[in-house]
């Protein structure tokens, strides 16, 4: 088989799997691994995919944002998992920060601690929290029109008026050395100052966020502790040894 041909069959299995393990590539396309590699450091130069440990994902653009509504239709079973275990995490009289995203919102229906106090930088979920008759602050700011997240120098500011034993925070992107990333730089900040004023911190994030590297970084992955719905098969194992991660669809803690 060509070299080309491999390679469009390695970016077709890409579309549909969004990533794809070497030795899956390796039986399938029946070449040798140093073919494959050569294939994928290939199409890599072409910035046709991204290299990760053990395999490839499809490339896109880091400051790429995906609107609310489809985040929304994405990995929603693995979102409700991470929801709840998260959710389940909050004891009584704690207060909390909520950051915006559809996997915080989906914890808010299994916060049944008593006496919480949540901060949140969203309106759906301020609305979401009150209906439950939660105690809730939304902080003040710019509202972004992909995320409806709450940004901006003002919401850092009225952030900073708060202290969390918790901090709930979404990513886009969780990578062993590029650390924790999301592709707007004023989101990131205010995350990274959530992340600040908390006693614990947690980010959660569906196992596809793995090996993701977006635009700006908000801190390093050993700075919170990760809950997610699986370990992928291609994670990179020195992120199991820089900090926790909490699997939803296992009885153990890594």
């Amino acid at each position: 088989m060509l070299a080309e041909e491999r390679q469009q069959i390695i970016l077709q299995k890409l579309k549909h799997a969004h990533v794809v393990k070497l030795q899956d590539l390796v039986r399938f396309l029946n070449a040798s691994e140093s073919t494959v590699r050569r294939d994928l450091q290939e199409l890599e130069s072409r910035h046709m995919l991204r290299r990760i440990h053990g395999g490839a994902s499809l490339s896109r653009q880091r400051s790429e944002e995906p609107d609310m509504e489809t985040k929304t239709s994405k990995y929603m079973r693995q979102k409700k998992m991470i929801a709840e275990l998260a959710g389940h995490l909050v004891k009584d009289n704690e207060c909390i920060y909520l950051d915006a995203g559809t996997t915080t919102l989906e914890m808010i229906p299994s916060i049944n601690a008593r006496n919480v106090t949540v901060v949140t930088n969203s309106p759906a979920h301020g609305e979401a929290l009150v209906k439950k008759r939660i105690m809730t602050y939304l902080i003040g700011g710019m509202m972004k029109g992909t995320t409806k997240a709450i940004v901006g120098s003002i919401a850092s500011q009225t952030l900073n008026l708060f202290r969390f034993d918790k901090a709930f925070i979404g990513v886009n992107g969780i990578d062993a050395v590029m650390g924790c990333t999301t592709p707007d730089p004023e989101e990131a900040a205010l995350k990274r100052r959530a992340r600040e004023l908390a006693v614990q911190s947690f980010i959660v994030a569906d196992s596809s966020k793995f090996s993701d590297v977006s635009f700006c970084k908000m801190f390093d992955i050993d700075q919170a502790a990760i809950i997610t719905d699986k370990l992928p098969e291609t994670i990179d194992p020195s992120i199991l040894e820089k900090t926790k991660v909490i699997c939803a669809d296992a009885e153990h803690i890594r």
